[in-house]
């Protein structure tokens, strides 16, 4: 393990508020990310902390979201439905009404919070929140499983403290509400690296979102294509993910480590492997910045917690071994070597590298065309 202060952040209180069956967002994640964490021994040792967050308290709260949505969200949680919850998203499809959604979302805050504020004051240097990563929450509005945006309000504690904050997020799904509430901002870069909004909810996130007024060329949006791999993706990633992170320099990141982008998750269509994660999270560790880790979709349960593990293992410093050595298939009461967490290499045929590969430079050239000059790349 590295001499570097870690916080993994997880309270058992967490597991009392599952989302109704019919709905894909699984809250045990977290808890087996836990579990698998603890048996490989990725819990313990003299900079390493297992911490129990609190309730984010409505203060913070209103940091993000406002007054009349909080006491509608909270009021629909005992029963008393407002008028216009449903307007708020508020028990729609993908946001039902279920006892205990107030509490879970203000834990779940809490612990993302409690990182920043970790990070601020120098007891940790990487902290990581499974039960976040809700990315989707906006101010006033309930969205695709998120009820209020724990990642949002991360960004929003450190900038007040004079950070400057990289967000990046490789969920699947474009982190619409985070892009939304940084907009108009150059103190917050957010980067979201998600399938394209033509085949995926949220159907936002096209390269020409790249922010507005002092926050023009602040938001980078990279839509990808459908069967897009990992050396596709790592290419996209190292042509301008790593030149723009560069030339803003930030004093922290929030990284949303989102699980969808897997091959073989049920609501997306992109085909990574758990060892692109290791490649961006080290590249991540290399700018030598704090680092607030959440997680986010993931909707195959075994291979997301697979994924979060050797992210929290790299994250914290352990010795993984190079990448695509592993079964891709371990058991979560396993505690074989962490290459066990890797997933194997996927076979990419010809054919799909015809049809993903120009769409990737199609990409790159316009993420070029239009914010390398405003960061004068």
């Amino acid at each position: 393990m590295s001499g570097r202060k870690a916080a993994f952040l997880h309270s058992e209180q967490l597991e009392r508020f599952p989302y109704p069956a019919s709905c894909p967002f699984n809250t045990s994640r977290a808890s087996g990310v836990c579990k698998l964490a603890g048996s490989m021994g990725l819990l313990s040792g003299a900079n390493v902390k297992l911490i129990e967050p609190k309730p984010a308290q409505r203060p913070v709260l209103k940091k993000f979201h406002t007054a009349r949505y909080l006491n509608a969200l909270k009021a629909a949680d005992t029963g008393r439905y407002q008028a216009d919850a449903l307007r708020m998203g508020i028990g729609t499809g993908d946001c039902p009404v279920f006892s205990g959604m107030y509490s879970y979302s203000e834990l779940a805050c809490g612990a993302t919070v409690l990182g920043a504020e970790m990070i601020i004051e120098g007891k940790a240097d990487v902290a990581y929140n499974p039960s976040g990563g809700l990315h989707h929450a906006m101010e006033e509005r309930a969205s695709g499983f998120c009820y209020m945006n724990d990642v949002a309000l991360g960004c929003q504690v450190l900038a007040e403290a004079g950070k400057k904050v990289l967000y990046l997020d490789v969920d699947v799904h474009f982190g619409d509400g985070v892009a939304q509430f940084f907009y108009e901002r150059s103190d917050v870069m957010t980067i979201s690296m998600h399938e394209g909004g033509r085949t995926l909810f949220p159907g936002t996130g096209f390269v020409n979102e790249i922010g507005e007024g002092a926050g023009k060329g602040y938001c980078v949006c990279v839509p990808l294509p459908v069967g897009t791999y990992d050396s596709a993706y790592q290419r996209v990633f190292n042509a301008v993910v790593v030149p723009l992170v560069e030339a803003f320099a930030p004093d922290a990141v929030v990284f949303q480590m989102g699980a969808d982008a897997l091959a073989g998750d049920p609501l997306a269509h992109l085909c990574l492997t758990n060892n692109t994660y290791v490649e961006i999270i080290n590249s991540l560790l290399r700018l030598g910045v704090p680092v607030l880790m959440a997680g986010g979709g993931g909707y195959n349960v075994e291979n997301t917690v697979r994924a979060w593990t050797l992210g929290w293992a790299v994250l914290c410093g352990a010795d993984v071994p190079a990448a695509n050595i592993g079964t891709g298939a371990v058991m979560l009461e396993s505690t074989d070597r962490l290459g066990q967490l890797c997933d194997k290499e996927l076979t990419v045929s010809n054919q799909q590298r015809g049809v993903v590969e120009p769409r990737i430079a199609a990409v790159i050239e316009s993420i070029k065309s239009r914010l390398f000059p405003i960061h004068a790349l």
